[in-house]
């Protein structure tokens, strides 16, 4: 379940494995071992990869499936707009 999870926020952020491990400073070895399952990161590594992804380490993990965006620095009126723009994308009647 990691390895599948930071593949596909890796290419959601459309990074190669290069771009990511050099991002961590870690080899592309190691950002394919993790997304193959060989090797697992450490928990250091865990939480630089969820702050780096904007994400939590129990999504990483698979333990929650939410996925979250940080809008603790926008105002409540920019808020209120990306509300607006999830709603008009997901349909009415759908959480934004």
């Amino acid at each position: 379940m990691l390895g599948e999870r930071i593949k596909t926020l890796r290419l959601a952020h459309s990074l190669s494995q290069v771009e990511l491990g050099s991002a961590l400073s870690v080899t592309k070895q190691t950002v394919s071992n993790w997304e193959n399952g060989y090797i697992q990161p450490s928990v250091d590594m865990l939480v630089r990869l969820a702050d780096f992804f904007h994400t939590t380490a129990d999504y990483l993990l698979g333990r929650d499936d939410a996925k979250t965006i940080d809008v603790s620095f926008l105002t409540d009126e920019q808020v209120a707009h990306l509300k607006w723009i999830i709603q008009d994308i997901t349909g009415p009647g759908n959480p934004g």
